[in-house]
């Protein structure tokens, strides 16, 4: 099948090569002619232009947007809009907010076009391990580009069955799914990536108990020098706590044990702060996915007011007095 992929970085890259991989076509697209050139020697179809994109895509057209979320992406959908025809299909899979998606169908369908939404996870491993997609559309529309999802997904593999899923149909376990009508697809993206956060805080808070399981304020025989590299290495086996996130994390502290590589400031993309609004919209608690997008702000701060002001009280009314600065 042929596709045409606009947003040649780490993922839209890769995905091209994965897809060529698997003997389909690729038109592609991006506003750094090295990316472009990139691809094309490895044979996909070059394109200098959005107009020339949209010429060389055999109808009934799909193009697949994989740029940053917000104004480029919506710059990008519109503009793909103006130049396609009825029948053709936009697919977005970068990390849109969904109620944008809900949007931007309503408008496309006006004019024919079909609008897919798709949650997009593997990063730049996705390319060799396959990619973890939830996908949002009219079912016309999901169906026609299932090729192109069964390619880019990582397949069944060795992955044990859920027992109980042997009568069951679907495409989950080939590691895609079609969620629902347009937005579900990146609804379903939001909250894994909100649950993300928090698993990631989780592992992050724990190894940093262990860390200072050492520190000269604990009773000497209560001390402990731990390797963390091989206590990551060791929860990796049979441990209940296993995962991708924890494979990571062990390579990590393999290849630098005090991170001095990193600053400990932690950007948020977006999606952790729709799924706490979600959550408040649907009046369910998430402490804990809330508490870590906090940790996210904490850090890129180095003391705040507020904690400045929690000093002053203690020391108002207790007298106690905190470590100073740089202490």
């Amino acid at each position: 099948m042929q596709l045409g992929m606009i947003g040649l970085g780490r993922m839209g890259a890769n995905m091209v090569r994965r897809l060529l991989r698997g003997g389909h076509s690729c038109v592609v697209f991006d506003l750094s002619a090295d990316n472009v050139h990139r691809l094309a020697s490895e044979g996909a179809t070059g394109a200098t232009s959005l107009d020339e994109f949209v010429r060389t895509l055999t109808r009934p057209r799909a193009a697949w947007v994989m740029v940053p979320a917000g104004n480029p992406t919506e710059q990008t959908v519109m503009a793909l809009a103006q130049r396609m025809e009825e029948g053709d299909i936009i697919i977005d899979g970068g990390n849109s907010y969904f109620k944008d998606d809900v949007r931007r169908a309503k408008t496309l369908k006006e004019r024919g076009i079909l609008y897919v939404d798709v949650g997009t996870s593997g990063g730049i491993w996705g390319v060799e391990r396959g990619y973890c997609m939830m996908i949002g559309g009219e079912a016309q529309a999901v169906t026609r580009l299932d090729p192109i999802f069964n390619a880019l997904a990582p397949g069944r593999g060795d992955t044990p069955r859920t027992p109980g899923r042997g009568a069951l149909d679907g495409t989950a376990e080939d590691g895609y799914l079609h969620c629902g009508a347009p937005g579900a697809g990146h609804f379903v993206k939001m909250v894994h990536n909100g649950i993300e956060y928090g698993l990631m805080q989780a592992y992050a808070e724990g190894f940093d108990i262990l860390r200072n399981a050492g520190s000269k304020e604990l009773p000497e025989d209560c001390r402990y020098d731990l390797n963390l590299a091989d206590i990551a290495e060791v929860w990796r086996r049979g441990s209940v706590v296993g995962s991708w996130l924890l494979d990571l994390t062990a390579m990590a502290l393999l290849e630098n044990p005090t991170l001095s590589n990193y600053t400990g400031f932690v950007q948020d993309s977006g999606e952790g702060r729709w799924t706490i609004m979600a959550a408040i919209e649907e009046a369910v608690p998430a402490e804990v996915l809330s508490a870590s997008l906090y940790a996210r702000f904490r850090s890129r701060q180095e003391h705040t007011f507020a904690e400045k002001l929690l000093s002053a009280m203690r020391q108002k009314f207790g007298g106690h007095v905190e470590r100073p600065s740089g202490g």
